[in-house]
């Protein structure tokens, strides 16, 4: 009856957007720093054509990394554009550009688009950074709109677009999500790359509701296969989407991530889907993958129906050691959380925690599961703002630009929702796309960075006024590269502490290559256990608090 009344509860709450706070507590506080950060970025999604492509509603993710190795997070904006738009004549147009801006310290950034190379105009819409030729350095792979890009990072704050030399010039394709993970053990990164549908400009379809234009969904043109490729460890990747089984099965790739979610050792892929069921890629450890997503429970919700799934991301928000997952999705459908049990098995407990509470009326893109006051235990972050920019034209109680949630992990098992008048980061109005989560200035808390569709981007500094303790790591492999794909546990009181290093999440974005643990008022933890890629297992003694710990494997 209990668990009854509390989904009654949650539905109603999070249909009318109650805020929840107890006893006035704000634990959490993120103030908006775009204007002092010295960033002009603001984005494109090509719908300055007038033609509503669908590859403009779904456009775009970001990335945060340290791509000079100086310590400091940096931040690269994707844009959209599209191929009817008007450009200059001169090529001054920032239509299509992605921007790369370097972490001045003090919240100040740079744009070092120009210098750094990047600025090819594609339609970009994911990213993901990895370092995929062993020399220590991010690397990007862009998924776009048509032609992908790798770029390789050349150590002297430049990229070298290698696309054409490393076999992934590919015919043109509608990109989502990718990311980097290395499926066989063999010590370089493969590369993941989900496909949203099959669309081409000539393939365009206008869609009408109530007489207003509109744009179209993903089964207008029907599902396509994702892409893998296999790093063969001389700067080159082979397409192995057939041979390892991937291209097995058609879906409408958004948000993805890859994790160790049956915890045997290896790291899986879960490809969140519009419209349809997600996929759940279970990889037996030599990169062969078998489709388990109606077994593991992710692939519908509680109810057995297939959402509009947009961002995904994961973290053990339990402390169960076992990996739960955090799905977005659209208007008059709630964000699902799922709860990891061993063996691979997932219940949806999002009306059980208390996890959709202010998601059934919006369009629901980027996520985090991300300890925002450092007590130890995961909040949730939704990036909100509706696709149909005229939707308040045949349904008055809906509108482009939205508010984003913040969902507080209240430790007894559910969630609270936070207010704007607490938060004052979630005042402003936008339709966001991608969102990242790091610690910008180094201070020990997670920071926010958003991508907003047709306007400058959100910064969100994280000022909680809190007093807990947190350990931060920054693994490396014997090769000097980030290890994606370690797993890092370790006890710290009555918690269990479980995360892994990724390489791509949430909304067609990449952040968190340093993991960061928030330790609340809990002891020291007196050793820590890392599973590298490799499957080797190493136990530290020697890491300490108030920092990021920078541990190579083997030293």
């Amino acid at each position: 009856m209990k668990v009854w009344i509390s989904w009654i509860m949650t539905v109603w709450a999070s249909m009318i957007g109650i805020n929840h706070l107890n006893g006035g507590e704000i634990p959490i506080r993120l103030v908006e720093v775009t204007e002092e950060s010295g960033i002009g970025f603001r984005h494109s999604d090509g719908s300055e054509s007038g033609q509503r492509h669908i590859s403009e509603s779904v456009a775009s993710g970001l990335a945060t990394f340290d791509y000079n190795g100086d310590g400091l997070v940096d931040l690269l904006f994707l844009n959209g554009w599209d191929s009817k738009a008007s450009v200059s004549k001169d090529g001054s147009s920032l239509l299509g550009r992605s921007a790369l801006y370097r972490n001045e310290g003090g919240w100040r950034f740079t744009d070092v688009s120009a210098s750094s190379g990047l600025m090819s105009r594609r339609h970009h819409l994911g990213v993901c950074v990895g370092d995929v030729n062993e020399d220590g350095l991010p690397d990007l792979y862009f998924s776009n709109f048509g032609s992908d890009i790798l770029y390789r990072n050349l150590g002297d704050g430049t990229f070298l677009d290698v696309t054409a030399q490393s076999g992934l010039a590919s015919l043109p394709a509608f990109g989502a999500g990718a990311l980097f993970l290395d499926m066989d053990a063999d010590g370089d990164l493969d590369l993941f790359v989900a496909q949203y549908c099959d669309f081409t400009l000539e393939k365009h379809q206008l869609r009408y509701i109530n007489g207003f234009p509109a744009y179209t969904g993903p089964m207008t043109y029907g599902p396509v296969a994702d892409r893998l490729y296999e790093n063969q460890g001389d700067g080159t990747f082979k397409d192995v989407s057939a041979s390892s089984g991937i291209a097995s099965r058609k879906g409408t790739g958004m948000g993805v991530v890859a994790t160790d979610f049956d915890n045997d050792g290896d790291q899986d892929i879960v490809v969140g889907n519009d419209a349809m069921a997600n996929f759940v890629w279970r990889n037996d450890g030599g990169g062969h993958f078998t489709e388990v997503g109606l077994l593991s429970g992710l692939a519908f919700d509680a109810n057995g129906v297939g959402l509009g799934t947009m961002g995904v991301d994961c973290a053990d928000f339990n402390h169960d050691g076992v990996m739960d997952f955090f799905m977005t999705s659209y208007e008059k459908q709630w964000v699902s959380l799922y709860e990891g049990e061993p063996g691979g098995l997932f219940t949806d407990v999002t009306h059980l925690r208390q996890a959709g509470q202010g998601s059934f009326k919006e369009v629901n893109w980027g996520c985090g599961m991300i300890d925002f006051d450092n007590d130890g235990y995961r909040d949730l972050f939704v990036a909100c703002g509706h696709l149909q920019d005229n939707v308040n034209l045949w349904d008055e109680q809906s509108a482009y630009p939205s508010r984003n949630l913040l969902l507080r992990n209240n430790r007894k098992g559910r969630f609270d929702m936070m207010s704007p008048a607490g938060v004052p980061g979630l005042s402003a109005l936008h339709s966001s796309r991608g969102a990242a989560f790091d610690d910008l200035d180094n201070d020990g808390d997670m920071d926010v960075v958003i991508l907003n569709a047709r306007a400058q981007p959100t910064l969100l500094r994280n000022d909680s006024p809190n007093q807990h303790d947190w350990i931060g790591f920054d693994l490396r492999t014997s090769r000097g590269r980030h290890a994606v794909g370690a797993r890092v546990s370790f006890q710290s009181g009555s918690l269990l502490h479980v995360d892994e290093v990724r390489s791509g999440r949430g909304y067609q974005s990449h952040y968190g290559s340093r993991l960061h643990f928030g330790l609340g008022n809990a002891p020291v933890p007196k050793s820590i256990r890392i599973r590298w890629p490799s499957g080797e297992v190493e136990e530290r003694w020697d890491c300490r608090t108030g920092q990021y710990n920078r541990i190579q494997q083997g030293r």
